[in-house]
């Protein structure tokens, strides 16, 4: 398994397992709410997301093409969209993720983790492949594995007497942030900021950092979920070896905006969604942003932002 990111919540045995457990959603976006009873006779896949994980983003093109694909042909696609960190329970940002992503399958707000648990999930993102009569036929974990989760899409309609669909596997023309890591070249892992699980952190100054250390400069309060700047001109640097990367985070504020500029071996980085030409962003979200897309060759380069106005909150490093 490849490109999945894994929660280490402890799991709870729950009372209502697989798709009875959607009648425990926090609220419905897209749909009315959906039960197993509704969705009996029905090809069901469950798509388990949150909207910040770079790893299911990468995977988006494929369910809206599904969505679109095989809708007509019986197939409900459903998002559980079961949050990591705190601000992505917020139901506004929920609702406005899944708009600029353009998602119009049913999404069931997973907020206390119990769709999570009914299926005994432990990974962003996560398929399950349910036939009509309830069972589980078919699981991936991670990204990958495109071609086989449709054909098996494919044969579970099949067997429902479903026809009319183009059997060609679908393509993608995947853009931004969704575009699949470059694996040949990716040496530097998923990283959080905060002291609870943060790697390679180091006090020394930014010159000096080897492969996939980082370090703060100015005045930052960490806590075990996050780091926060106190004071204007506080800078991350990041020394990594990826052609992307991307980094979660937001205004410690709803309405606050936060100016950063960044750089890559110490010049204006440009190529990344969320910088201009010369390498200057705007935080005004909680959300990942995307600051590094180079072109090979990839080597270790050393990452630098700095922010120019106090009141960011940075929680997670990922590549691709």
């Amino acid at each position: 398994m490849f490109g999945a990111t894994k929660s280490l919540l402890g799991m709870e045995t729950a009372t209502d397992t697989g798709l009875a457990s959607l009648r425990n959603a926090t609220t419905w976006l897209n749909s009315p709410p959906l039960t197993a009873d509704g969705l009996r006779g029905k090809v069901v896949l469950v798509d388990f997301c949150t909207y910040t994980c770079v790893n299911w983003l990468r995977t988006l093109p494929y369910l809206r093409a599904w969505d679109a694909k095989y809708r007509e042909h019986g197939l409900v696609v459903i998002g559980a969209h079961t949050p990591e960190f705190d601000f992505e329970h917020d139901l506004d940002n929920v609702r406005r993720a899944i708009t600029a992503m353009r998602v119009e399958y049913p999404i069931a707000v997973d907020n206390e983790y119990a769709i999570w648990k009914g299926f005994a999930n432990q990974y962003w993102p996560a398929l399950y492949l349910i036939d009509t009569k309830g069972a589980i036929r078919f699981t991936h974990f991670g990204e990958g594995a495109y071609d086989e989760s449709e054909r098996m899409i494919q044969k579970v309609l099949g067997e429902t007497g479903a026809a009319g669909f183009d059997r060609e596997i679908v393509t993608v023309n995947a853009q931004g942030i969704e575009v699949a890591a470059d694996w040949d070249n990716l040496r530097s892992a998923e990283n959080y900021l905060g002291s609870e699980r943060a790697e390679g952190f180091v006090s020394r100054d930014g010159a000096r950092l080897r492969l996939n250390e980082w370090t703060l400069a100015c005045d930052w309060k960490r806590s075990s979920r996050a780091v926060a700047l106190n004071k204007p001109n506080g800078r991350i640097v990041y020394r990594f070896h990826a052609r992307d990367l991307n980094l979660v985070m937001g205004p410690a504020a709803r309405g606050m905006s936060v100016r950063y500029g960044v750089r890559i071996d110490g010049q204006p980085a440009s190529g990344g969604a969320d910088v201009d030409a010369q390498g200057q962003g705007v935080v005004t979200e909680q959300r990942t942003y995307q600051l590094i897309r180079q072109a090979r060759p990839i080597e270790d380069r050393q990452f630098e932002i700095e922010f120019l106005d106090a009141g960011v909150e940075a929680f997670c490093f990922t590549f691709g």
